[in-house]
């Protein structure tokens, strides 16, 4: 059973603004699924359906199997959230946000040993959150959504406001909780981050999926280029690196001091490369690259401009709720501050 599957899903607001259009979706159960997209692509709109903060125009989406309009208290039960600008009470400490969470969802939850998986120190869980620097409210959000020992978790914008080293903690978490047997969807822009810790990825641009696969299926699929990089003990005279790029599959070729840099279309090209260095000069180190998923994002995003209207008058919105949730009632687009629990 998937963990998340929309069918047709579309979401408008008024005549002209589809901010989620056809959208079929299929997150497998126990998987690291990285949703991506420039902003007013639909990903926001996308999470506030179904989470039922919104209600969708047409189609269906289902969260652990179930309704995610008919059956939403079932979904909340088994599932932690953390969206982008959670909002905190500005009076209570870290601590007690934690234990009201574990209260509200009836969860036994050590708040001491919640806070120490998301690194929020002894001495910061008792002060109020009202003083909290951004990555500390982050921490204290993501802790919030791992009460319960959710089945999905359901973040946007994890790292916002993290440094590298939060950064760091953050993948080893998802990483934990995906061994446990969680499936963690989460949208991103630091997209290193999602290449570093994602099992696949779907790209959303004017509203519609435009990818969904492995990274490494996108790469293929889009002829991403490669990259191979030879050290030599010199490189000799009358041999012209450029010429590498009349290879079959080699799009470019150049050198710097005694490094011979070649960008392949096909990967197989590579191999090519090698050997003709290797018949004129003594090869001492090689280096290769594959497309990053930046390469591979703009590539599919390429024709949305990223201005949050999009080709077809998309725009992310959200709806203003407390952190207790919603009553999933379809108003006009606000700004999202949903939030933290499900």
């Amino acid at each position: 059973m998937p963990a998340i599957e929309t069918r047709g899903l579309t979401k408008r607001f008024g005549e002209d603004v589809v901010a989620v259009d056809s959208l079929n979706l299929t997150v497998e159960s126990g998987e690291i699924f990285g949703f991506l997209g420039p902003n007013g692509a639909g990903k926001s709109t996308t999470i506030n359906v179904l989470l039922d903060f919104i209600r969708p125009t047409e189609g269906s989406a289902e969260v652990l199997g179930h309704d995610a309009q008919r059956e939403t208290q079932a979904i909340r039960e088994r599932v932690g959230v953390l969206p982008e600008g959670a909002t905190l009470y500005d009076r209570l400490t870290g601590r007690e946000h934690v234990e009201w969470v574990a209260d509200t969802k009836r969860a036994d939850d050590d708040p001491d040993e919640i806070l120490d998986r998301v690194g929020l120190g002894r001495e910061d869980r008792q002060r109020r959150a009202g003083g909290y620097s951004k990555g500390m409210s982050q921490r204290l959000a993501l802790g919030m959504a791992l009460v319960g020992d959710p089945d999905l978790l359901i973040l946007d914008e994890p790292s916002s406001g993290l440094d590298p080293n939060g950064i760091q903690e953050m993948r080893d978490l998802l990483r934990e909780e995906a061994e446990r047997g969680t499936t963690v969807f989460f949208s991103s822009h630091i997209l290193p981050q999602v290449e570093a810790v994602c099992d696949r990825v779907g790209i959303m641009s004017g509203g519609r999926l435009v990818a969904e696969d492995t990274i490494e299926g996108l790469r293929e699929s889009t002829g991403g280029s490669s990259q191979i990089t030879a050290t030599v003990d010199r490189i000799p005279d009358g041999f012209d690196p450029t010429e590498l790029g009349t290879l079959a599959g080699v799009e470019r070729a150049s050198s710097d001091g005694n490094a011979v840099t070649a960008v392949c279309s096909d990967p197989g090209a590579k191999m090519d490369v090698l050997k003709r260095i290797d018949e004129v000069a003594t090869v001492r180190d090689i280096r290769s690259e594959e497309a990053s998923l930046e390469e591979l994002f703009n590539r599919y995003t390429a024709a949305d401009p990223g201005d949050g209207t999009g080709p077809t008058g998309s725009a992310e919105a959200g709806r203003t709720t407390e952190a207790s949730g919603s009553d999933g009632s379809d108003d006009e687009p606000a700004e999202e501050s949903a939030g933290v629990t499900a």
